[in-house]
């Protein structure tokens, strides 16, 4: 099975170069899933329906959120009835949604998609840990679904990394969303799966994570908000990573970073 996971969708150039590149990347490399995290998606705040449906209608399966997962108003409202939209699983049982969910692929594999939020460098939030062990172990991969990906949105590449070693031979891929900068350690563990500390973002890197530099440098000079972040609009490099399952037990065989367009050095899937 051949599974595609694209990081931090933001703003306008992100979702233009998802709708322009990832029918064909999946036509070119039969990918059987498609996960794309969101939660940047809508002027680089949230996801609102129209642009939820306009990732969907490129092709992914499933979508991912994070800590600005009600950044946009609408999402409270639609969560709920749109089974493929996740947001992280350890967060209040208050929160409309869910945060795991068993998701049926276009060529009828099955794959567990878990978003996770973390806790360092974060707002306080449940353990995120046992928040993904509970789900993973009520759908185990091998027996109930063909492969399981976690999504897990934090600041600290060393808590992604402990996910990875915490869920090895449990999970096909862990991979980190949140800071926006693709890492160079994918890899495989010795248990078979997957990990990746970022998977980067799919927006316009001649920025500052996505964002216009003037308004991030003047904070970072003067420490004073003079106005809004506003997404960066020039060509987005399409910023995840690939891999591929064994059919019987979910694990990882194969993985290749993906970097598509854009500025930064290309890295096209390697299967």
């Amino acid at each position: 099975m051949r599974l595609l996971f694209l990081g931090d969708v933001v703003g306008r150039s992100g979702r233009d170069a998802i709708t322009e590149r990832l029918p064909g990347l999946i036509a070119d490399y039969a990918f059987d899933f498609v996960i794309i995290n969101g939660e940047n998606a809508s002027h680089g705040r949230g996801l609102t329906e129209p642009h939820f449906a306009e990732l969907r209608a490129a092709g992914a399966d499933a979508v991912t959120l994070g800590d600005h997962a009600w950044d946009q108003r609408d999402t409270q409202s639609y969560i709920a009835r749109e089974p493929t939209l996740l947001r992280p699983i350890n967060m209040s049982d208050a929160a409309p949604g869910r945060g795991a969910n068993l998701i049926e692929g276009r060529n009828g594999h099955r794959v567990l998609v878990v978003n996770a939020l973390g806790r360092v460098f974060m707002d306080p939030i449940d353990d995120p840990f046992r928040a993904v062990e509970a789900a993973i172990a009520a759908c185990p991969l091998g027996e109930q679904t063909d492969a399981v990906i976690v999504d897990f949105h934090t600041e600290a590449t060393s808590e992604i990394q402990a996910m990875g070693f915490f869920l090895d031979g449990r999970a096909s891929l862990v991979v980190g969303t949140h800071t926006h900068i693709p890492t160079a350690d994918a890899r495989i563990l010795k248990s078979g799966t997957a990990l990746m500390a970022d998977a980067g973002m799919c927006g316009d890197f001649d920025s500052i994570i996505g964002v216009e530099q003037e308004e991030p440098l003047n904070r970072f000079l003067t420490g004073i908000p003079q106005g809004r972040f506003t997404p960066a609009e020039g060509e987005a490099t399409l910023c995840g990573i690939a891999i591929e399952t064994d059919a019987t037990s979910g694990l990882v065989t194969r993985l290749s970073p993906v970097r598509i367009g854009g500025t930064l050095s290309q890295a096209l899937p390697q299967f």
